[in-house]
């Protein structure tokens, strides 16, 4: 009997001990969550990473026939460090084609888009005019699937970016979501940091464009800092 209780008593102990400093590990995971984020979403902020895309904005003459040559062109670009990535088509014209693809290198993707093989491809593909070519650092970005295929693409020059960021943020997401705005993504310019791409999805069109459009909205531009008129461009991402 006394060998059976000198077995006991450490046993005992090591169960308590163990069954303590779990319950402490699950109190301060508690404790963490409640005084900032979940968890879960503070992994997926830490996950994220500012990437680069090339945005390429032209018309055509026709979608299907430039869609072939833009594809057939992928070992290209792929060859100057370029990924497919976003293709949308206007709203008020659907042969206005918008091109957003990663890039890993800003001074290749820039030699890409001097190449005058790439001017010829895109005239053989049907490209009408000058196409438009810039260049970003995407700094927020949700890619979580939504059943929207109707975006908005603001983009404005600001005189200080800080102070126009926290003018936005104290806007808040769930503001815009009312007014039919869901944040999507925020791009600085690799050229110029002060100008500002914003994408966002749209559920609600005529409250967006009223949003949009209000006197309010352009209020609070301008006490953000917001210089001239922005530009603004309605499209529907099409198919990877």
């Amino acid at each position: 009997m006394k060998n059976v209780k000198k077995f006991l008593v450490p046993v005992l102990l090591l169960v308590f001990t163990v069954a303590f400093l779990s319950c402490k590990k699950n109190k301060t995971e508690k404790m963490e969550t409640e005084e900032g984020m979940p968890m879960d979403t503070v992994a997926e902020v830490a996950a994220f990473e500012p990437f680069k895309v090339i945005v390429i904005k032209h018309k055509v003459a026709d979608y299907d026939k430039w869609r072939k040559g833009y594809d057939a062109h992928d070992s290209v670009r792929q060859a100057y460090g370029i990924s497919h990535y976003v293709i949308g088509r206007g709203m008020d014209d659907r042969n206005t084609v918008i091109v957003i693809d990663k890039m890993n290198d800003v001074t290749k993707a820039k030699e890409f888009s001097a190449m005058p093989s790439l001017k010829e491809a895109m005239k053989k593909a049907g490209v009408i005019g000058s196409p438009e070519f810039a260049y970003y650092e995407v700094i927020r970005n949700d890619d979580s699937k939504i059943n929207l295929k109707d975006r908005i693409m603001v983009t404005h020059r600001v005189k200080d970016f800080d102070a126009w960021l926290k003018v936005y943020d104290a806007e808040g997401v769930a503001k815009r979501m009312e007014e039919g705005l869901i944040d999507r993504g925020m791009a600085r310019s690799i050229d110029d940091p002060n100008m500002v791409t914003l994408v966002f999805a749209i559920s609600d069109m005529e409250k967006a464009k009223a949003a949009i459009n209000s006197e309010a909205k352009k209020k609070l531009m301008t006490e953000a800092g917001v210089e001239g008129s922005p530009k603004m461009f309605y499209y529907k991402l099409e198919n990877m």
